[in-house]
């Protein structure tokens, strides 16, 4: 089924319910919105010649008219490719060649300088543009196995990957949500200030099946103190956040003495949630905290923590549950295996794995990757994690040295790839480290051809050309050699721990 039919069906079950907000105004009910998203579904298909299967980018920040343009890619039975509004042009260009998008559309129409074959950037339109009579009056049919999401995430060994979701896997994981992280009903509200590109946006499918509301911040992105009022006056929010925006959230909460009011639920994942830093949130903001633990490969859905199991610190186990990543949500089975592929024991540390409906079809025009990722109907997540007798999974490591930056991943090699491009840069490794405002920072360690040769205003010039300033190193941190081990593979423990303490020669650890 297309999962388009979720919004038809809303339209027609609830269609004056209020649908797309804009901050607190209200742009369109649910009769509008599937309106609006069929007159779009046409003009794809008549204007520009798109029909089933084709793939179409989106390169925006957060907007209504995000979302009247994934429902009308899926209507018209193409595929929605979102691209992070951070990236670099070049780093979208990349992946809109690599899907093989057919159009791109953009904030403002001139993104890019040169897009690859017949692809075409467009303006998005606005919310209060206007749209042709004629209608697609039903979503293209489509099978549960059709591919509906092109997600690319980036590996640490080489390009981004596009991870093919099906529309079964996107409804078997919004399906997950009211089962396993919070009931939704149409008094509520989702609000969008993490990336729609992302988690955040794959939130809206369930939130659009029980006819709630869809919020869009003005600022179109996350102020703590802009998402209060908001909380305030359209009361029962809920929304997606990295552990590092709640921390910011508890912080302005504390100066403007707000204590949660209108919050119905926040949802973290994306990265390590502290102790410490989840006390701090629960004493602020009260039961109002869920985690989730998921990949772009199983997206949002591998393990869920309630808020029961988060709020309730009297329990003696509080501490070892509240940093768990909680249990395997419906759709799914969780393993932790060893090197060879079998199951650990409880308590004893290996590979996480997964399978089930939410699980991906594999990677987009990539056979190898997927052949070493879905292993005997599991995925190989590349995470390092223990289970405990009941089944509460605990992260210890990532194995893919993804540093986690204000719950933005980015990945060591794509940065690397980058510093060894400049002439002058004989060797780069790029590590994380700790950041107690963004949860980690990257730290760049760079040999230079000639001593002097470089300072970090020259490689900073240099880099900002080239990728997103979010990935941008915070630290360049010059020597004489990396270190290594007798393979010649550098080694980033020694350079974290070195970050530790930095007194101690790289040479002598």
């Amino acid at each position: 089924m297309n999962i388009a039919h979720w919004l038809l069906d809303a339209a027609q079950r609830w269609p004056q319910r209020p649908a797309l907000f804009e901050g607190t105004r209200q742009v369109a009910d649910y009769q509008a919105f599937a309106s609006r998203v069929r007159a779009r579904a046409q003009a794809l298909r008549d204007t520009h010649g798109i029909g089933p299967g084709d793939r179409v980018a989106l390169l925006m920040k957060n907007s209504c008219a995000y979302l009247e343009l994934l429902y009308a890619i899926w209507w018209s039975g193409a595929v929605a490719v979102p691209i992070n509004s951070k990236l670099h042009a070049l780093e979208a260009a990349w992946i809109a060649e690599n899907a093989g998008a057919r159009l791109v559309y953009t904030d403002t129409g001139d993104v890019f300088t040169e897009l690859p074959g017949e692809c075409r950037e467009l303006v998005a339109p606005t919310q209060d543009a206007p749209v042709s009579g004629d209608e697609l009056q039903a979503p293209f049919p489509r099978q549960d196995s059709d591919l509906a999401w092109l997600f690319y995430t980036s590996g640490t060994t080489g390009r981004s990957k596009g991870v093919m979701l099906s529309h079964g896997n996107l409804m078997a994981m919004s399906l997950c949500y009211p089962l396993d992280v919070d009931p939704v009903s149409a008094d509520d509200a989702v609000v969008y200030a993490a990336p729609m590109s992302h988690g955040a946006g794959l939130y809206n499918f369930i939130h659009v099946r029980c006819g709630a509301r869809h919020v869009v911040p003005v600022s179109h992105g996350f102020q703590a103190e802009e998402l209060f009022g908001l909380a305030r006056q359209l009361g029962q929010v809920s929304l997606f956040a990295a552990p590092t925006m709640v921390k910011r959230m508890v912080e302005q909460a504390r100066r403007q003495g707000y204590a949660g009011d209108g919050i119905k639920t926040i949802v973290y994942g994306g990265g390590p949630m502290y102790l410490a830093d989840l006390s701090e949130a629960l004493d602020t903001f009260g039961p109002r905290l869920v985690q989730i633990y998921g990949q772009g490969e199983c997206p949002m859905t591998i393990t869920a923590l309630p808020r029961a199991v988060i709020a309730d610190r009297a329990q003696p186990d509080w501490a070892s549950r509240a940093a768990s990543v909680g249990r395997a949500q419906s759709c799914v089975e969780v393993r932790v295996l060893d090197a060879d592929g079998q199951p650990q024991a409880p308590g004893v540390a290996g590979e996480i794995a997964v399978r089930g409906a939410a699980v991906m079809q594999g990677y987009w025009a990539n056979p190898q990757a997927t052949a070493a990722t879905l292993v005997d109907g599991w995925l190989r997540t590349g995470d390092i994690g223990c289970l405990d007798a009941l089944g509460y999974l605990t992260l210890t490591d990532r194995s893919k040295d993804v540093i986690i930056s204000g719950g933005s991943n980015i990945y060591p090699r794509e940065v690397e790839e980058v510093l060894m491009q400049h002439p002058e840069v004989f060797e780069a490794c790029v590590v994380g480290e700790a950041d107690a405002e963004w949860g980690e920072s990257v730290v760049a360690f760079v040999v230079s051809r000639a001593p002097g040769s470089l300072d970090a205003q020259v490689l900073n010039h240099w880099f900002l050309a080239r990728m997103a300033s979010f990935k941008k190193p915070k630290k360049y941190l010059f020597c004489d050699e990396l270190p290594k081990n007798s393979y010649g593979k550098v080694l980033k423990t020694r350079l974290r721990q070195w970050l530790q303490a930095p007194d101690t020669p790289l040479g002598d650890r």
